[in-house]
């Protein structure tokens, strides 16, 4: 059998660009909205600490040195989106902090309320390390990797996409 041949198009980095710009429009509604999620919508975002532009205190880079999720939904505040990321004000055991995420940085985005989610793995980041919940006084999930082939949608009906490029070695 032969080998197929590797793309000189970098579909998976347009791929999850595309996806990523979803989580974008969505927070940027929001903030449009002066912050007020529309019913009962609210979002996980799982992402990568210590991804180059991502901006946390300090004590929270120490609890989760590699991944963190956060939760928006009733309490966070100063919502702000940009081409390449957003910035929000969130608690943390009752201290305010303000976070600088990159959209690039994310490699979860879920909305549990209408049952969506995205979750965004690119080549180097195939490691199945778990980490800590973020515990930003809301209730959170893990932000779990997936070993599903590169786009799946699941078999209980949700409509969250998985998006797993691996590269041959």
């Amino acid at each position: 059998m032969s080998e197929t041949p590797d793309s000189l198009i970098p579909y998976d980095e347009i791929v999850q660009e595309a996806l990523r710009a979803v989580v974008g429009r969505v927070l940027g509604q929001v903030e449009a909205s002066g912050g007020m999620l529309p019913g009962q919508h609210h979002f996980y975002i799982t992402f990568r600490t210590g991804a180059p532009g991502v901006s946390i205190p300090n004590r929270l880079k120490e609890r989760f040195p590699d991944e963190m999720t956060i939760v928006l939904q009733n309490k966070f505040w100063d919502l702000k989106v940009e081409e390449e990321g957003f910035s929000v004000g969130l608690n943390f055991n009752q201290v305010p902090s303000t976070l600088i995420i990159p959209f690039r940085a994310i490699t979860a985005f879920v909305d549990p309320a209408v049952d969506f989610g995205l979750q965004f793995q690119a080549a180097d980041d195939l490691d199945d390390e778990t980490h800590e919940d973020a515990e930003n006084d809301s209730s959170v999930i893990d932000g779990e990797t997936s070993d599903k082939p590169a786009v799946e949608r699941s078999d209980d009906g949700s409509n969250v996409v998985t998006v797993d490029f691996g590269r041959k070695k």
